[in-house]
């Protein structure tokens, strides 16, 4: 047996990149790209890919070199998915929802040569680039040589002429080659991708994907979610989060049509759905109001149902059952940027179908079981690395193990080794595993809140407020929120001096000094002033008090929200003329 010969005929490295020339022989004529009047095939898909590819060889980038693209889900944004890393180069897809601060931290960190702009975020990549400059020189980099080369992505369907630099998406795809053939992947250990967490630290840390990795972690999907062929695929969530959680490399994998949308709303998710027939469509449990909050002229009757993969903070039951009454199917997961996107998927058991619909719902607000390609799951004790007893109530640390798994945080060498231990990737929550096996997050080590999607890291949020002239000692903690899942609420205690006198500091004033230091997102929904934050005996702050004084602030659902304190400004201004309520949607997606 140990002669047998391994060979280029019986071993070929495994890349999510090989689904697209697959697709395009395969699937050659079926729809791949929708958006809005614009159509591609496959086989239009996979030439578009080899002609942006073959350009930017000819821009000098070379083998991991990092291309960085701040967009929504548009056409260049999926076929960047594929034509980045058959120039041989790492895709950084930038979380739109960060500010210009948290944008040129990523460009610097990442050592981006190329950074792709929607004509939408111009504004917001200028000021980010200028940030960037700023930080260079001040210590004394060659600035000009570490600035990555900007290239617009005008609309496709109705372009508008916004440059930033002299370069533009669609003329590299016009200019390249359409002959051009990629280099085969000759390790599957190969980055393939660079995505940065979302503020879980001060400053975001970037998470190493294989091509290997995110290969299985593909299959792992589509076959956990039971995908057949020729899925109609609405992209609701951000193709920014993990890659749109693999699925950009799925469409190709199964030959489905990717429906892209610029703005996650009620309107577009509806009358995509009808007039494509959308069969999947992935999201946060924001969006279920989104949909559950649609205007009459907004709604389109669902003929077929949709299938729902939805993550983030557990969905209530209630909730599910009204999405679910409106034609939707949800599936859970539980996952982080780390896994590859989805770890654990709550597959559901036929001999759930017979319970009531409350029990179902309980059932599908867990996070579940571990996908194919994790070796294993399993929560722990972590001083003893003793399996917890599966008894759905004695509460362990959740870990991973399996291909799927990041190959490390870029150039953290130490943040990497915290990450793995004992042979184990350590997540970070807390949770239980029931008799069945499945898993149940019941905490969140971390302390990070996870509101509509986003995670927002109570540290970074407490590190702005102490920057405040006159806050003393700031506390944050998760808050439940009717729509949201959990927000930030902020515990202060003011400076006692003559310059800080009572009421000089009210609830607007901590808001506003955040509003300038942090992504939209990450504003605390609530500030409550103390005259001293609880602690223990050695000093340190007591949230678990905290949290029980939160819940008792949260507002009722049925009671009025006011606008003033909940529209996001840091949004782009195309938000400006939509409804309220899919504003606020929108800034968490």
């Amino acid at each position: 047996m140990d002669r047998l010969l391994k060979c280029e005929a019986n071993y070929v490295p495994l890349s999510p990149v090989t689904f697209l020339n697959r697709a395009s022989a395969v699937y050659a004529n079926r729809p791949s790209v929708i958006y809005a009047g614009v159509r591609f095939t496959w086989r239009q898909t996979y030439e578009r890919c080899r002609r942006l590819a073959s350009s930017l060889r000819a821009l000098n980038i070379v083998k991991n070199n990092v291309v960085s693209v701040l967009a929504p889900n548009i056409p260049a944004m999926y076929e960047m998915h594929f034509a980045v890393p058959m120039a041989g180069a790492v895709l950084n897809t930038i979380n739109t929802r960060l500010d210009a601060k948290n944008i040129a931290t990523i460009l610097r960190h990442s050592e981006a040569k190329v950074f792709f702009v929607d004509y939408q975020y111009v504004p917001l990549a200028s000021e980010a680039l200028r940030l960037l400059m700023a930080q260079l020189q001040d210590t004394n980099f060659e600035a000009e040589s570490s600035i990555p080369l900007v290239i617009v992505i005008d609309d496709i369907d109705s372009p508008t002429g916004v440059r930033l630099g002299e370069l533009e998406y669609e003329q590299l795809v016009h200019k390249g080659n359409p002959g051009y053939v990629p280099d085969e992947i000759s390790d599957e250990w190969d980055p393939i991708a660079l995505n940065y967490t979302s503020g879980t630290t001060s400053e975001p840390k970037g998470v190493v994907y294989s091509h290997r990795g995110a290969y299985l972690s593909t299959l792992s999907l589509i076959l956990g979610w039971e995908m057949g062929s020729e899925p109609v695929y609405l992209w609701s969530l951000p193709m920014f989060h993990c890659n749109g959680w693999t699925f950009t490399w799925g469409m190709a994998a199964r030959g489905g049509t990717n429906v892209c949308i610029r703005n996650t709303t009620a309107h577009e998710i509806y009358s995509n759905i009808g007039l494509h027939g959308v069969t999947h469509m992935c999201c946060a449990p924001i969006v279920f109001n989104i949909l559950l909050e649609a205007k009459p002229h907004e709604r389109r009757e669902i003929t077929t149902p949709v299938q729902i993969l939805t993550g983030g903070a557990p969905p209530p039951a209630a909730l599910l059952q009204r999405i679910e009454g409106l034609g939707f199917h949800v599936v859970h997961a539980y996952g982080l940027t780390e896994a590859t996107g989805p770890a654990l998927v709550c597959e559901w058991q036929a001999k759930w179908n017979q319970l009531p619909r409350d029990d179902q719902a309980k059932l599908k607000a867990r996070q579940g079981v571990s996908i194919l390609t994790l070796a294993d799951v399993d929560v722990k004790d972590l001083k003893t690395m003793a399996s917890v007893p599966r008894d759905g109530n004695t509460v362990g640390e959740i870990v991973l193990r399996g291909s799927s798994i990041m190959k490390g945080y870029f150039k953290d060498e130490k943040a990497t080794a915290q990450a793995f231990q004992k042979g184990w990737f350590v997540t970070g929550d807390v949770g239980v595993i029931h008799p069945d096996g499945y898993l149940e997050i019941k905490d969140r080590s971390k302390d990070v809140i996870i509101s509509g999607g986003e995670n927002i890291s109570s540290v970074e949020l407490e590190s702005v407020l102490y920057r405040h002239p006159n806050v003393l000692e700031a506390a944050v903690v998760a808050m439940p929120h009717p729509r949201w899942g959990e927000s930030p609420c902020a515990f202060v205690t003011l400076k006692k001096n003559s310059d800080c006198k009572a009421g000089d500091v009210n609830e607007a004033d901590i808001m506003a000094h955040c509003r300038k230091n942090l992504s939209g997102f990450m504003i605390p929904k609530k500030v409550q002033f103390m005259d001293e934050l609880p602690k223990t005996s050695t000093g340190k702050i007591q949230k678990f008090q905290l949290r029980a004084l939160a819940k008792a602030l949260v507002v009722p659902e049925n009671q009025p929200k006011k606008k003033s304190t909940q529209v996001n400004r840091d949004q782009p201004s195309r938000y400006n003329n939509q409804p309220h309520e899919q504003i606020l949607a929108l800034s968490r997606l």
